[in-house]
């Protein structure tokens, strides 16, 4: 079936998709092309009541793009937003050119827009940029094969750094399994297993400084009920890689325990790490308690961004810049 069109009068067809062909094109389930539509107004813009729902050119293009700013870690409402934004770049006498749509499913090659398809154990995820580590980490990742992913790791991480094997690789497949299963409510055991995968190689990877440069430790946690804590044992390991002793706390500790643990340890600094937002209460840091010698507090994590924070407190919004920051207090990179 096709959408009519019409420039100087005359007809012109376009060929469109139903929700079913549209759905297995993205890989993505038809109730998540009707949940975008309802929610955010992504959809069929020739839809009227009372007709099947019809894809046009444009309208898969939409999608599209919405589907490559989830993969980079945008939220659905972020990435329905951007996708709205951007409109498909016009052609001849004003008529929008969208990306061309093949009818068989195949559609244009997602390459050539900076995706790479990973296909393993009968799954397929589509990872942001030509990194190589990533792909690996994600073929792992769909095979479940937790040995292969944990010697991937342990080579990335003695490579590149804790925070730069985040940064490029770690992070993006984690946002890849966690955008399919907001599109599908699958790949729950996948995510799970490439979490578990990469904390265990983190501490693997992280060397015991018996010798700090820091005679007072950093002190490293999530806020109240922050159970993200996976980037935070990144911190520690590439802090560590620095000589830096640090006191790791981990996710969800009560702010009276932090008060008591500052109290206790009379940290250099003190890292919150915030994952979501509404866990992010500035009110944390008014209870820690003053001590005799002065501390640098840090609210560290994309939680923060929405939040008030003190001006005593400093936000560090990305794990190397995070590392910097840190070892700065101590006069610098140690050699």
């Amino acid at each position: 079936m096709s959408h009519p069109a019409s420039l100087d009068g005359r007809a012109i067809l376009e060929p469109t998709l139903p929700v079913a062909a549209v759905a297995r094109r993205l890989g993505i389930a038809p109730a998540t092309l009707r949940t975008w539509d309802r929610r955010y107004g992504i959809g069929p813009s020739g839809h009227t009541t009372g007709r099947h729902r019809r894809y046009a050119p444009a309208d898969v293009a939409r999608l599209e793009l919405m589907q490559r700013a989830l993969l980079r870690g945008a939220t659905p409402a972020e990435a329905a937003e951007y996708a709205l934004r951007v409109s498909p770049a016009p052609a001849v006498d004003g008529v929008l050119a969208p990306e061309p749509v093949v009818l068989d499913g195949a559609g244009p090659d997602p390459e050539a827009a900076g995706v790479r398809t990973v296909r393993a154990g009968g799954r397929v995820l589509r990872l942001p940029g030509k990194c190589p580590w990533a792909r690996g980490l994600g073929r792992a990742a769909l095979a479940m094969d937790a040995t292969s992913a944990q010697q991937l790791l342990a080579d990335l991480i003695a490579a590149k750094g804790a925070e730069t094997a985040w940064t490029e690789v770690i992070r993006p497949v984690l946002a890849a399994v966690a955008c399919r299963w907001e599109q599908s409510g699958e790949y729950v055991e996948v995510e799970h297993l490439v979490y578990e995968c990469v904390l265990a190689a983190v501490i693997g990877a992280t060397p015991l400084v018996t010798a700090p440069r820091n005679p007072r430790p950093v002190l490293l946690c999530c806020v109240p009920d922050e159970r993200h804590s996976l980037p935070l044992y990144v911190l520690r390991a590439a802090l560590a890689g620095r000589g830096i002793g640090t006191q790791m706390l981990g996710a969800a500790l009560p702010a009276d325990a932090l008060a008591s643990a500052v109290r206790r340890t009379a940290p250099l600094a003190v890292a919150l790490w915030a994952h979501l937002p509404r866990y992010a209460w500035a009110t944390v840091f008014d209870e820690l308690p003053r001590t005799r010698q002065p501390i640098r507090l840090f609210a560290c994590g994309p939680g923060w961004f929405a939040t008030a924070l003190p001006d005593r407190v400093e936000h560090l919004d990305d794990l190397p810049g995070a590392v910097d920051r840190i070892e700065a207090l101590l006069g610098g990179r140690h050699e």
